[in-house]
């Protein structure tokens, strides 16, 4: 199956994460973010990935998730 534009959309605020620690989350500003982000990150919150429809920090499912992210995206995009 192949990547939606949601799952991206997903994908890409994971990435948005700093895994060096568990101190610093981000905020999506409902009034400045596109829809689609909005969206994004509430779909993250409902799987459990994030701590907060607007964000706020991963949890342990979430820092998982947001690994393999970021480890996928340095494969496919090697600086």
């Amino acid at each position: 199956m192949p990547y939606t534009p949601e799952i991206v959309d997903e994908l890409n605020i994971l990435v948005r994460y700093n895994l060096s620690t568990t101190q610093e989350g981000i905020k999506v500003h409902k009034k400045e973010a596109a829809p689609e982000i909005v969206a994004a990150t509430k779909r993250l919150f409902d799987k459990g990935l994030i701590t907060q429809e607007d964000g706020g920090y991963l949890t342990s499912l979430g820092h998982e998730a947001a690994e393999q992210a970021q480890m996928l995206l340095g494969l496919l995009n090697p600086a």
